[in-house]
């Protein structure tokens, strides 16, 4: 079993043209034996957002905090803090924070996918 405050996970950054402001951590993964699933957690600063990408798994993302906006079928569809979001393989997406405050998020994906 694992148990661990998530900030005590030392973060990777990504700010560049494609993702902007966003710092991620994996939760439990492989190195922790989780054989089925990658769990992470992302923070989006303000004015962050994730690139514009798909791939062939699906994931779930449970927003915790903030307020942000997901791109869906070519529309930015609003979200907050108790929201979830379903993305079904191969469909694009991206989410961006859209207040003053950190947008953090879980994002679950299958294992044999890059987990950061």
């Amino acid at each position: 079993m694992k148990i661990q405050n998530y900030l005590d996970i030392l973060p990777t950054y990504f700010d560049s043209d494609t993702a902007k402001g966003v710092a991620g951590r994996v939760l439990i993964g492989k190195d922790d034996g989780a054989n089925n699933f990658c769990m992470r957690i992302f923070e989006l600063s303000k004015d962050g957002y994730s690139p514009r990408h798909s791939h062939e798994w699906e994931h779930e993302i449970f927003i915790c905090s903030g307020k942000g906006a997901v791109f869906n079928n070519g529309e930015w569809l609003n979200v907050e803090s108790g929201y979830s979001i379903f993305v079904p393989s191969n469909e694009e997406h991206q989410l961006k924070n859209t207040s003053d405050d950190p947008f953090v998020f879980v994002c679950i994906i299958p294992s044999g996918a890059p987990e950061m």
